[in-house]
């Protein structure tokens, strides 16, 4: 998301500077602290913290248990939740200034708080409202003791401010961002569909890789115990809205889970309960579309649909953006509506919006009931609501059962377009209002092989090749990624090679340090080597160290440093075979300054330059970017001090286990540990050094296992 703000900021900003409208801005009335106090009455909850600050919510009700989760979340994470709850209000810029103002601009124009207003008390359980409703009272109640920390005006958080919470963050999981930000370059950037296509497959990009995952699951028949077992390993930001926050949920009416959630968020995201468990991994379906509309010379709200003109229907955004003390800019933007979506009007055309999800308030009810699932057929009917719009998903059971799942709320398109492309808006019958079954979707569920796997590449490598599905047999509207991750390549060829995989194997897998064969990073160098450099010392000598390169990123290695570095310079998306967006020449060539200004060597240890950092905790770390030990930095350079500093990739990750007798182990580590910003708490980072040991710690499962470490 980070992108269509950036872009959309540049357009907001010109609208703050032509609108020269100060405003004092009033205290905003107190919460009634009273009805806050009386809500938090009607829970009981008990937060127990393992040895490592952990929490476990014990409650009698679901509701309970939910209530307790967000005093905990609160307490380590406050600072986080409350403008991601703000957020999702269309009213960020109220606080956080004019950073701000494109995020409240994108909730009004998806119309985030007007679909969950009018879809809440309809669309959503009586128990997922409970759930909702006691999340946002603990927030209050936690907020109501700590006013300190809490902006005024903020309270109260309702349940509806946690439903939009996840329905503004969905449609982003997908790659919406990219497709809003195009249409705020500079000129169109695709060309429109006129119909009568022959698109077939072709290479598709998948996600980001910094958004990407690992996940795979090993049935008995693989296993070399007759174990079931799950990886969890999720590839996020290392702070921020969408970091990962390990829990572990217990419920007298059966709730029972652990995993990982994020902030604003009342249940567990990714993890197990006593019976299953899942994993996600980011994909990419081509869930979106983008019309251009033909408008009324004579009448510029007006578009031209079905031969007739019809209006828009138009809005306001008023955005409040705070200045300094009680003062803010307080400025308006058109608002547009077409029968396809939301609308923008640029200077190279008026466009219209079309996304899945854009009516759909469940997916939190989803969740809910993956959590509260006991088999396979319980599981499966909550992924049958589609109510989550994207995201491949691994399962596991303890009746061994396995499955990989392309999950989409894939549009019903008619066929005979181009979808990648924009569309004719003028045609009703392109506006789709139905989505597949899921019957229609990539699903492997226990294949022969005995193991499945993804790495946010194509769902048509998911085991074995002999069980894979086709990609023929699937529509090329579906817009369904058909490249491999450096990750896939080698999470596929370990698996494949072993036909007796064992829990520590599994390990070893998830934490390979290699680049395949026929990964970007290894081409690119080979076209390095087959240089002719003869003039140039440095870069002789840096083809030297690349001749030497193993394609390991272990601390020790010497040529990773070099390698990396000139690779993220080159490969944009290193999920394909694009050409590089660099001359490898000049890359290796900055590389190889820049490793002399910082190092006065070419071939430092990798340790020395790839770093994990928290507070005071400063460790050298294996693994970079695109591997399955994934560590990124978010540049393209070494930083002031000459090292790359992880912000994302290898985070939360949770190994879970069924014996062949059921019995039900999960072992887990956090790239720092469970206090999210104290930087006082001893859990700051005390989880850190097993971090980047790469070993994971016994999770306690049972109230008995974790109060025999209770903080």
């Amino acid at each position: 998301m980070r992108l269509i703000l950036s872009i959309i900021g540049g357009f907001i900003a010109a609208a703050i500077l032509v609108v020269d409208v100060l405003a004092w801005t009033p205290s905003p009335p107190r919460a009634d602290e009273a009805a806050i106090r009386a809500a938090a009455e009607a829970y009981s909850a008990r937060i127990i913290r393992d040895s490592l600050g952990v929490p476990h919510i014990y409650g009698e009700t679901d509701a309970d248990v939910a209530f307790g989760l967000a005093w905990a979340h609160a307490e380590d994470d406050w600072e986080t939740i409350e403008p991601t709850l703000i957020a999702a209000r269309g009213e960020l810029a109220r606080y956080e200034g004019q950073s701000a103002a494109p995020t409240d601009y994108i909730v009004q124009l998806l119309r985030i708080r007007e679909t969950v207003h009018a879809r809440y008390e309809t669309e959503l359980t009586a128990e997922t409202r409970a759930l909702v409703e006691a999340y946002a009272d603990g927030m209050n109640a936690w907020a109501l003791d700590n006013p300190d920390r809490v902006h005024s005006g903020v309270l109260p958080m309702t349940g509806e401010d946690v439903v939009a919470g996840f329905v503004l963050r969905t449609p982003f999981m997908y790659g919406l961002d990219a497709d809003l930000a195009e249409l705020f370059a500079d000129e169109r950037q695709r060309t429109i569909s006129i119909g009568e296509s022959d698109t077939a497959f072709q290479m598709i990009e998948g996600a980001n890789p910094e958004r990407g995952s690992n996940a795979f699951a090993v049935a008995p028949s693989r296993s070399d115990d007759g174990a079931t077992r799950l990886m969890i390993n999720s590839h996020q930001p290392f702070t921020g809205p969408v970091a990962w926050y390990e829990i572990g949920l217990h419920s007298g009416e059966g709730w029972n889970a652990a995993g990982g959630t994020f902030p604003g968020a009342p249940l567990v995201l990714h993890g197990h309960n006593a019976d299953l468990g899942w994993a996600h991994t980011v994909n990419a379906p081509d869930l979106a579309d983008i019309y251009v509309l033909d408008i009324n010379p004579d009448d510029n709200n007006q578009y031209r649909l079905d031969g007739e003109w019809v209006d828009f229907e138009t809005g306001t955004a008023a955005l409040r953006v705070r200045l300094f003390g009680p003062f803010s800019w307080v400025f308006n933007r058109e608002l547009l509506w077409s029968a396809h979506g939301p609308v923008i009007r640029r200077p190279h055309g008026t466009y219209a919006i079309r996304f899945s999800g854009h009516d759909e308030v469940r997916g939190v009810e989803q969740w809910y009931r993956m959590n509260r699932a006991s088999n396979w057929d319980e599981w499966r009917a909550a992924m049958e609501m589609r109510a989550i719009t994207s995201l491949n998903t691994v399962y596991a059971d303890r009746e061994g059962n396995i499955a990989y799942l392309y999950n989409a709320r894939m549009p019903v398109r008619p066929e005979g377009y181009d979808w990648r492309d924009y569309l004719p808006g003028d045609r009703s019958d392109l506006i789709w209002t139905e989505y597949q079954p899921l019957e229609a979707l990539p699903l492997v569920l226990n294949p022969a092989s005995g193991f499945v796997a993804n790495a946010n590449n194509t769902p048509f490598r998911a085991t074995d090749p002999a069980d894979d599905l086709s990609r023929a047999d699937y529509p090329a509207s579906f817009g369904i990624e058909t490249e491999m991750t450096n990750r896939g390549q080698r999470l596929l060829a370990l698996l494949i090679n072993d036909p007796s995989i064992s829990g520590a194997e599994l390990l070893d897998y998830k934490f390979d340090l290699s680049y395949a064969p026929d990964s970007p990073v290894v081409r690119l160098v080979s076209q390095l080597l087959a240089m002719d450099l003869d003039e140039n010392r440095l870069l002789i000598e840096a083809q030297d160290v690349l001749r030497e390169w193993d394609f390991s990123t272990t601390i020790e290695n010497r040529a990773a440093a070099l390698g990396v570095l000139t690779a993220i310079k080159c490969i944009e998306n290193r999920h394909d075979t694009r050409p590089f967006i660099c001359d490898p020449e000049e890359a290796l060539r900055a590389s190889a300054e820049d490793l002399m200004a910082h190092h006065g060597r070419l071939d430092p240890e990798w340790g020395d330059v790839n770093r994990h950092v928290r507070g005071d905790v400063d460790l050298p770390v294996d693994g970079g970017p695109d591997i399955l030990r994934a560590i990124y930095c978010g540049c393209q350079e070494l930083n002031e001090d000459g090292r790359f500093v992880g912000v994302a990739g290898d985070t939360y990750i949770m190994a879970v286990e069924w014996a062949a007798d059921g019995h039900l182990e999960s072992r887990s580590i956090h790239q720092f540990g469970s206090a999210t910003l104290d930087e006082t708490s001893p859990h700051y980072a005390d989880q850190a050094d097993d971090f980047v040991a790469m070993e994971l710690r016994d999770f306690p499962w049972t109230q008995s296992e974790v109060l025999e470490g209770a903080a």
